[in-house]
């Protein structure tokens, strides 16, 4: 039986950081901001590594957020274990 951690094996730091720095974009944070707390000494490199493309795509955040729903609900609804 496959554990949420296999569910989330795809999910490395640099995926954590690029969701951070998108967070941090659409906050309205500014590239400097962000930089910082990342902790890059250039803007540069979290605008060319960390920031997504400026088009949008409304129907692919409609996937991920089902996708994440489907994972949440899961395993809210899934009975307790062993308490230890």
């Amino acid at each position: 039986m496959r554990s949420l951690a296999d569910e989330l094996e795809w999910v490395t730091a640099h995926v954590f950081r690029k969701t951070t720095a998108t967070i941090l974009e659409n906050a309205g944070q500014t590239p400097r901001q962000v930089a910082d707390q990342l902790g890059h000494a250039h803007t540069s490199t979290t605008v060319d590594d960390y920031f997504g493309r400026r088009r949008r795509n409304p129907e692919a955040a409609d996937h991920l957020e089902a996708a994440m729903r489907h994972i949440h609900d899961r395993d809210r609804d899934a009975p307790a274990g062993p308490e230890p």
